[in-house]
């Protein structure tokens, strides 16, 4: 195994170059570029971190085109989701804004989506989650639902907690951008400790929701 030295100015920089000609032409000339910056990298990274946060998936660079409006053929940014698969995980993306880290849960079934706001009505566990989503919007994160424009069905409108009803799902991410450490070994540092901070999400949708 390779040891996870950080991300070069030059892995932000071909998603830079990529964003401005995606073409099978750039890539074909750029990827060399993308393998030795970019996904090497990125594997090295998520087996170091996996005895702590399970085994990752690496998405592939290729877009599917083939129901899509959008036919450039290339993704944008490259992400890694490490977890166990169940509805929660941990996510890591390189683009040319350079880098953002987080998790969370994202449903994979109605009635998932039915227990976790079963969770957020009840007052002990729903207020439980109040506290966690709370503290990791004070320490920079960014909260995304995938929210309803309306109450769900069932829940009064002045409910508590009725934003976190509105949710389907509940992702944080922390755009870090391209701090001095990023193309130093010490990014392992700051994604391990980012992702602690997830853990007490993944771990109340673990405890309160489960599986799909």
């Amino acid at each position: 195994m390779t040891s996870f030295a950080g991300f070069s100015e030059r892995a932000v920089g071909f998603y830079a170059d990529l964003a401005a000609d995606n073409s099978r032409e750039f890539w074909t000339a750029n990827k060399a570029v993308y393998e030795s910056e970019v996904r090497d990298p990125m594997r090295a990274l998520v087996e170091e971190l996996e005895g702590e946060f399970g085994p990752a998936k690496i998405f592939r660079p290729h877009r599917d085109i083939r129901f899509s409006n959008d036919k450039t053929p290339y993704k944008t940014h490259q992400a890694a989701l490490a977890g166990d698969g169940a509805g929660t995980g941990y996510y890591l993306q390189l683009d040319a804004r350079g880098l953002t880290a987080g998790g969370g849960f994202r449903a994979h079934s109605p009635d998932q989506t039915a227990r976790f706001r079963g969770a957020v009505d009840t007052d002990a566990t729903g207020v439980a989650l109040v506290d966690i989503v709370d503290a990791l919007r004070a320490n920079g994160f960014d909260i995304e639902g995938d929210e309803l424009k309306t109450k769900p069905r069932g829940f009064a409108a002045d409910h508590p907690r009725i934003d976190l009803l509105r949710c389907r799902s509940l992702m944080v991410f922390r755009l870090f951008g391209t701090p001095a450490w990023l193309s130093r070994p010490a990014a392992l540092d700051e994604i391990r400790s980012t992702w602690r901070q997830v853990t007490p999400l993944n771990a109340w949708v673990t405890a309160n929701v489960g599986p799909a």
